[in-house]
């Protein structure tokens, strides 16, 4: 390829020069290798399978890549972009401000490694110059997520849209593929209905799937398929009083899933189902396989209080018994919980609402600790939202090289995104996943 990388915000000469003006700009030497390659790309067709954030990345990657090669992008539904449209709450986490690589891969419970080096040649920050540098201006808030500073998901569709019309990528909907088959050099797509296409480079992005029947079509190529699992979701608590404190947020709170050590901190948010917010769908991606084993049945201990250690609390309640020792228990909220939690605590305790704090006695204090500490609730079941749909599963990293997202079946044959066995927690890291695995697989190396 001619000209700077893409983080480097310059124009490649490749994509606006002829190829005569071209040649000017390297070495003599290297002039036959750029002819042969002009020639043999000039007529390439690549098929991206998959219309979501990894399948226009790869498409305008690919496009860019090779600009003399017609890029056509097959969405098997009439809609694109549908998880780009609803994430973030419909304002779309783009990213995450998280750039040092070595923390960023610590958000992903699968492809932590592999992601090392794909972060390398496109991360976060060159996240952020291609979408600024495209008048999509990021915001960054307080937890690290950043979104359009529009706030609306629409601004983000509206540049990937406008991006591919301005390439000239092609854009099929309603054409489900259902095989590829790989010929001398080149592959026969089949679509259902009969149709067929042949092309020379393929690149699957077509995201998670629920089953493995669902990869059935990667698999008979002779890729291993990582068992899909629900990865982001929350945990029901359908015999647990506490979900009639719905909407309440504990910030921070610590979750331990008992008999493990599968362990998360951040907000917790009170549902009418249960338990969601950060703390709970961290704990969910990274217990993912094992909560899958025992059907989504177990028990879960919660400190309300963070992360602090018992003794922490014992001389924070003796401090306030000091101070404080004729008021109601109630009326005294040493650890700034949200005051419907803290009375439900209280209550769960069987503490009256006229006990005050000189006379919790010892047996109290101790009971009270521990609850802060250690509160116990039974999960059955989880709930998962259709639209931001996170699997954990997929074609096994093992089969693809991931400095460049070729199969190591199949040579022409790419893999961005969610279909891999890739996935990071809520905060978008797996929109980053997506960019950078898509913008890889792009380079058709």
């Amino acid at each position: 390829m001619i000209g700077m990388n893409e983080s480097s915000g310059r124009d490649c000469p490749v994509e606006t020069l002829s190829l005569e003006n071209a040649l000017k700009y390297i070495d003599i030497r290297d002039r036959q290798l750029l002819k042969r390659k002009f020639i043999k790309t000039k007529n390439m067709q690549i098929a991206v399978i998959g219309g979501g954030a990894a399948g226009f990345f790869s498409a305008l990657s690919a496009s860019r890549h090779h600009p003399n090669a017609k890029v056509t992008i097959y969405e098997k539904s009439n809609k694109l972009l549908s998880k780009v449209k609803v994430s973030g709450g419909g304002r779309c986490n783009v990213t995450h401000h998280c750039f040092r690589i070595s923390e960023l891969v610590k958000f992903y419970p699968r492809g932590e490694k592999p992601l090392k080096k794909a972060f390398g040649v496109f991360s976060p920050k060159d996240t952020v110059n291609w979408f600024e540098s495209r008048g999509v201006v990021l915001k960054t808030e307080e937890d690290g997520r950043m979104f359009p500073v529009s706030n609306t998901s629409q601004t983000v569709i509206d540049c990937l849209m406008g991006e591919a019309g301005r390439q000239g990528v092609g854009i099929k909907t309603k054409l489900n593929v259902q095989s590829i088959t790989p010929l001398e050099e080149r592959f026969r797509l089949a679509f259902r209905g009969g149709e067929s296409r042949t092309v020379d480079k393929v690149i699957v992005a077509t995201g998670g799937s629920p089953r493995a029947k669902g990869l059935a079509w990667l698999k008979s190529l002779g890729h291993d398929i990582a068992e899909p699992v629900p990865s982001l979701f929350t945990f029901n608590m359908p015999n647990e009083s506490i979900k009639k404190l719905m909407g309440v947020v504990a910030n921070p709170a610590s979750v331990k899933i008992m008999g493990s050590k599968l362990s998360s901190s951040g907000p917790l948010l009170i549902t009418h189902w249960g338990m969601s917010g950060p703390a709970i769908l961290k704990l969910s991606a990274f217990g993912a396989r094992d909560l899958h084993e025992v059907n989504y049945n177990f028990k879960v201990l919660v400190n309300w209080t963070g992360e602090k250690p018992e003794q922490e609390i014992r001389t924070i309640l003796k401090e306030v018994i000091a101070d404080h020792p004729k008021k109601k228990i109630s009326n005294v909220n040493p650890f700034e919980l949200p005051g419907r939690l803290w009375d439900f605590l209280l209550d769960k305790l069987e503490l009256g609402e006229h006990m005050i704090w000189q006379n919790m006695g010892k047996k109290n204090i101790n009971r009270l600790v521990h609850l802060l500490t250690n509160d116990e609730y039974q999960v059955e079941g989880k709930t998962t939202f259709k639209e931001e749909f996170v699997t954990c599963g997929g074609i096994s990293l093992r089969d693809v090289d991931i400095k460049t997202m070729q199969s190591r079946k199949v040579p022409g044959l790419y893999f961005a995104g969610e279909v891999l066995d890739i996935d990071g927690v809520t905060g978008g890291f797996n929109f980053q996943a997506a960019w950078t695995t898509g913008f890889i697989a792009g380079q058709l190396q």
